[in-house]
């Protein structure tokens, strides 16, 4: 068990230069900064200390509320000693952060070297599960992208070049820390992305209000689908329509499109239950 002196390190001064990462959170981000990113909360703690060290994620900080160490201790005994942590009253912390951080939990985290996509695409399973994005820049939904990826059981998440880091802080906490558990690799326009997937095997499907077909009667043959989700209003590029299939989720009529992050939920459950993925 850590305590204050014994792998503990007490923060009274919020200037401090060895958090100099954590202040003023909330105004900036380390998403993009040598991959560094900002770890808020117990979940995404949880997450993150379970993919220390597996070669994608490393912490390298921590910093708590004083009243909350004795809650995450089975936490810190998952996250090896050598990795400083800091502890710090209310007030303290709150200074740092710039506003009142009731979660009480931070850490800084950094990806370890960007994954290959051909790589990742190789790696993918027989009757992969796979979920595309283009031109996602709003963290909630990129959040609740890889949560539903991770409920229904995707084997990765692709993202286009344009589609904002889901290591930001707000879009990684939306995800409860899924981001650091599904596989997922950013870069490239979405067409070569997509026919990188196609040479694979996979059936790609284009998620649209005007798709040619219902989700529901989407086949599941073959070596695996793709769903790929593009942004509200504009929707997917019409490279994409126009290539590979296009599927609708059936709803009342009048009724404006879902958003991305709950279009893609609903697709994957429902070729996560044809693949018997769930």
């Amino acid at each position: 068990m850590r305590a204050e002196g014994n792998g503990l390190i007490r923060i009274d001064d919020p200037a401090d230069p060895r958090i100099a990462e954590f202040r003023d959170i909330k105004e900036r981000d380390l998403a993009g900064r040598q991959g560094r990113f900002i770890i808020e909360g117990t979940v995404v703690l949880r997450m993150a200390a379970a993919a220390h060290g597996a070669g994608a994620f490393e912490i390298e900080k921590i910093l708590l509320l004083e009243n909350r160490v004795d809650g995450v201790q089975d936490i810190l005994s998952d996250v090896p000693e050598d990795v400083p942590t800091y502890v710090a009253s209310g007030a303290v912390l709150d200074a740092i952060a710039g506003f009142h951080l009731h979660r009480g939990i931070l850490a800084l985290g950094r990806r370890v070297g960007e994954p290959d996509l051909d790589d990742l695409i190789d790696r993918l399973p027989e009757r992969a599960l796979v979920v595309a994005a283009c031109g996602i820049s709003n963290h909630d939904n990129i959040g609740s992208m890889f949560r539903n990826a991770a409920a229904f059981g995707a084997d990765a998440v692709l993202l286009d070049e344009t589609c904002c880091d889901p290591l930001y802080r707000k879009a990684l906490r939306v995800s409860v820390g899924s981001v650091l558990s599904v596989p997922y690799a950013r870069g490239n326009s979405i067409l070569p992305l997509l026919e990188r997937l196609a040479e694979r095997g996979l059936s790609i499907w284009g998620l649209s209000p005007s798709g040619a077909m219902d989700l529901r009667e989407i086949p599941s043959d073959g070596r695996g689908i793709a769903l790929v989700t593009g942004t509200e209003g504009e929707g997917l590029p019409d490279a994409v329509m126009n290539r590979f299939g296009t599927a609708r989720i059936s709803q009342r009529p009048g009724l404006d499109s879902l958003n991305a992050g709950m279009a893609t939920g609903i697709a994957l459950y429902e070729i996560a239950r044809i693949q018997a993925k769930i």
